[in-house]
């Protein structure tokens, strides 16, 4: 392969990551056909075809790449996080950056959740979004771990707790459009860590 052809294949390959992106994220996986994917990406239908193996193939590298968004926004704010009590908060940060994205037909939530949603029970695809929500816990209870050192069980708990806080108010800031559930959730969290 010659180096303009890799970088047409690059090329072809990122506007239909965007197009299913933006596409999925508006309309759900099952509402967006792939003849929608690739005149949105304005690419042939066979450029998806020499990137992606099908759809399911698309909507697998989908669910990475918000899992791979959502880790970006969260290390941009934990750089900045000076304590584990701000680290911790920087997950709620983080959320509140992806409710307040300029989505083209505004936040409707989660966009792994949504997903989820639409995947059967077993499909790899929501192992993935699952194992998102468990590397999220577990970077709470990294940072707990550090505030409640010798207590393994409360780190688990805490963690949990501050997890199914978080998911609840992502659900009502996808369901209200924008992130107020995520800041009133951030401020609940910080009462909870002002008592370690």
């Amino acid at each position: 392969m010659t180096m303009p052809d890799a970088i047409a294949k690059s090329s072809a390959h990122d506007r239909l990551m965007q197009a299913a992106m933006m596409l999925f994220y508006n309309h759900g996986i099952s509402a967006t056909g792939i003849d929608a994917i690739v005149q949105r990406a304005g690419v042939a239908k066979k450029s998806l075809y020499n990137n992606f193996a099908s759809k399911a193939d698309l909507v697998n590298q989908y669910l990475e790449a918000r899992h791979a968004e959502w880790l970006a926004l969260y290390d941009a704010r934990e750089a900045t996080a000076s304590h584990p009590k701000e680290r911790i908060l920087a997950v709620f940060d983080a959320y509140q950056d992806h409710a307040e994205f300029a989505y083209e037909r505004g936040f409707r939530g989660c966009g792994l959740l949504n997903a989820a949603a639409e995947l059967e029970a077993g499909d790899v695809g929501r192992a993935a979004v699952r194992q998102h929500k468990e590397q999220v816990e577990s970077i709470l209870a990294k940072h707990l771990s550090a505030l409640v050192p010798d207590d393994a069980d409360r780190v688990t708990s805490l963690a949990a707790h501050i997890a199914f806080l978080l998911e609840g108010a992502m659900a009502r800031a996808g369901l209200e459009g924008n992130s107020a559930r995520v800041l009133s959730a951030r401020a609940m969290a910080s009462d909870m860590l002002r008592t370690l």
